[in-house]
């Protein structure tokens, strides 16, 4: 016998109820179905289980197809790692087809895709070379970016519009390749945001602060403007970006808010392999707490963007 003066409680009177009764969140009809051999694109997704991430993102890409339909803008924000990952011909595909109404970068996303454009290939070995102090040094890259900040500051541009009109009027090689050139052939908005010291261009001569500042200012001031449209059926996307972007975002939203617009009823999504605090906090939660919905998605760029042209081109 115990020596406590408690007793367990007798549970012999417990009710209970049917298990078909019970309302369950999920059930066989949401399940994946085995693909057949030679399946389309439409009938993977049709496939997949409607469930979490598949459910969310079948909704996102229907979400985007309606903002086009609307005539909402569907602004989509990138960090450097997305153009590094091979994915730059699948976003501008997108937006020749009018699913993709303005581009964000941060510094290094504008990099990587100039000289994707003008060499084909980027991304150094950082270990190999900030022994020499080689690092970051390659010229064309510091020179020909910088020449063209320096130059659109003169001329009241954004440093988007600035590095996209000057590599264009390059012709690069591998223009086919660059969102620079694409956004600017299609006169698709093209904003950078940059914080000074984070980029190799930013190490190189003839660097000017003062146009590094004025150009990416310019760009936050079109990049609000571009948020104000997000209002009643617009979508932005952060991919990639785990700082800048996420709390640039933020501010655009305050900016419009500030000024007496609406800014409601849109969505927002982010894409990383990692899931970071600003992202989910700044663009998946705040901006939309109580007047829209927000997104999040796991994996790796190279697979999940892709994915989610796919899901768009396939969406009804």
């Amino acid at each position: 016998m115990s020596c406590y003066s408690v007793q367990p409680l007798d549970i012999t009177k417990l009710a209970t109820y049917p298990l078909a009764a019970r309302q369950s969140k999920v059930t066989t009809a949401d399940f994946a179905q085995p693909l057949t051999d030679g399946a389309s694109v439409n009938e993977f997704f049709n496939a997949l289980p409607n469930i979490l991430a598949a459910k969310d993102l079948r909704e996102l890409a229907s979400l985007i197809r309606a903002a086009k339909r609307q005539q909402r803008p569907v602004i989509v924000g990138l960090g450097g790692h997305v153009i590094k990952t091979g994915v730059a011909p699948v976003l501008i595909d997108l937006l020749q087809r009018g699913l993709v109404s303005a581009l964000v970068m941060n510094g290094a996303a504008m990099i990587h895709d100039f000289e994707i454009a003008l060499v084909g290939q980027t991304s150094e070995d950082v270990d190999a070379t900030l022994g020499s102090g080689a690092f970051g040094m390659a010229e064309e890259t510091g020179t020909f970016i910088n020449a063209a900040i320096n130059q659109g500051a003169t001329d009241g541009l954004g440093m988007g519009e600035s590095v996209a009109r000057h590599l264009h009027s390059l012709n690069p090689p591998h223009a086919e390749q660059s969102l620079l050139c694409a956004s600017y052939e299609a006169r698709v908005p093209l904003t950078v945001h940059v914080a000074l010291g984070t980029d190799i261009i930013h190490i190189h001569r003839n660097a000017d602060g003062a146009s590094l500042g004025k150009t990416s200012l310019q760009d936050f001031r079109l990049l609000c403007a571009l948020v104000r449209e997000l209002h009643e059926g617009g979508v932005y996307l952060n991919i990639g970006s785990a700082v800048i972007l996420p709390e640039v975002f933020l501010k655009t939203v305050t900016v419009v808010r500030n000024l007496g617009y609406a800014l409601n009823d849109f969505t927002t999504a982010n894409f990383d392999f990692l899931q970071h605090y600003r992202p989910l906090t700044n663009v998946v939660k705040r901006p939309v707490a109580g007047v829209g919905r927000g997104y999040s998605f796991t994996g790796h760029h190279e697979i999940m963007i892709p994915l989610l042209a796919a899901a768009i081109l396939e969406a009804s």
